[in-house]
């Protein structure tokens, strides 16, 4: 993962926040060729008036630029903002129902990468239009709300949005750069367990850990893996987070609680378990900074009240 530091010089950050001042569409795009997330060369023409989004976290970035008119179809999983649950289902995440997509005329598809070996290909062979989306860290979901921006026509919407999102990263990044490794709470992210899984390094989450102010136990692992409980013990987190979904009763949160190894962990002994939204931390969407922002209170309370 490019792990993205918040680098932000003031003259920089200026510059977004002028560009944003004032919404407004543009008649064109600024540019008809992009380059999308799986390598793919996209002609776009015009300003796409009806988009289908096949996958939760872009019908989030939808929403986000205010382009939910325009939205004529999204997946059976979509459920945030609650309006896009009354939008056309025309997709699951990974099998969609082509009639439904022709049916409904879009300009613009925007997919996923795990689309990228069936259903992209089957969309282009019926002449539609597909831009894939699946940004992996900071630095990514903010260019993806740009090029958004451009291809939709919302260019001074993204470019206000971007500004925004990095504004509130710089003011958690200003309050936790300070800290020394001793100084931040050692933490354990499980994503599920028995076996435990957690986030190690390459991942959006280590990113979070590290802009919020802590350590994650876990930085000598690469990617999303699994954990063994002894180690995860041996490594005594002071913070353990449980991500949690709609309908999954607490499982985690129960596991970590229920389990006489845990009770030996700082983490434990000091009521720092903590469950958090797993769609907010799942998904590679302006959400994301909730995200951190929840991190950085929960690790530095003192300092974000």
């Amino acid at each position: 993962m490019k792990l993205f530091r918040v680098i932000m010089g003031i003259a920089v950050f200026g510059f977004l926040v002028l560009t944003g001042c004032s919404p407004s569409i543009q008649k064109t795009p600024l540019s008809n060729t992009y380059t999308d997330d799986i390598g793919r060369t996209v002609q776009i023409t015009g300003i796409p008036q009806r988009i289908i989004s096949l996958s939760p976290s872009n019908t989030e970035m939808v929403y986000a630029l205010g382009l939910q008119d325009r939205l004529v179809g999204v997946t059976s999983y979509d459920d945030y903002p609650l309006d896009a649950k009354n939008k056309p289902i025309v997709s699951d995440y990974s099998t969609v129902d082509l009639e439904k997509i022709v049916a409904a005329k879009p300009d613009l598809v925007l997919a996923d990468s795990i689309q990228k070996n069936d259903t992209i290909p089957a969309l282009e062979k019926l002449g539609i239009t597909v831009y894939t989306m699946s940004p992996d860290n900071m630095d990514g979901i903010l260019s993806e709300i740009k090029v958004i921006g451009q291809i939709t026509g919302k260019t001074q919407e993204a470019d206000k949005l971007v500004s925004n999102l990095m504004g509130r990263i710089k003011a958690v990044n200003d309050k936790t750069a300070k800290f020394t490794d001793s100084q931040k709470p050692r933490v354990l992210f499980v994503t599920w367990y028995d076996p435990i899984w957690t986030a190690g390094n390459d991942t959006m989450i280590q990113y979070l850990i590290d802009t919020a102010g802590g350590v994650n136990i876990a930085v000598d692992l690469k990617g999303y893996t699994t954990i063994t409980l002894e180690s995860a013990i041996q490594r005594n987190p002071q913070v353990i987070i449980v991500m949690s979904s709609m309908g999954d009763n607490h499982t985690s949160l129960n596991y970590i609680n229920s389990n006489d190894q845990f009770k030996a962990t700082d983490a434990v002994k000091n009521g720092q378990v903590y469950e958090i939204d797993a769609d907010i931390f799942g998904r590679t969407t302006p959400r994301i900074v909730d995200g951190l922002e929840t991190l950085a209170k929960l690790f530095h309370p003192e300092l974000f009240k």
